[in-house]
């Protein structure tokens, strides 16, 4: 007799989405749209995640002394 295959299982996105609203949280920033395309153009031309980009700002700002 053939072994079936393992079924592979996926995490819900109700549990993705409940676990994310739990750990984090979100920020929202309006900026012209030239700004904002020139930074998701400079980000995809580096292969940057723009949250990246924003996470190390608001680190930084943190740790100013």
């Amino acid at each position: 007799m053939a072994e079936q295959p393992k079924r592979k299982t996926k995490t819900s996105s109700e549990v993705k989405n409940r676990y994310n609203k739990k750990v984090y949280d979100s920020i929202t920033v309006r900026v012209p749209k030239d700004l904002a395309q020139a930074f998701k153009q400079k980000c995809n031309e580096q292969g940057i995640p723009q949250a990246q980009i924003v996470k190390k700002a608001i680190n930084d700002f943190l740790n100013e002394q």
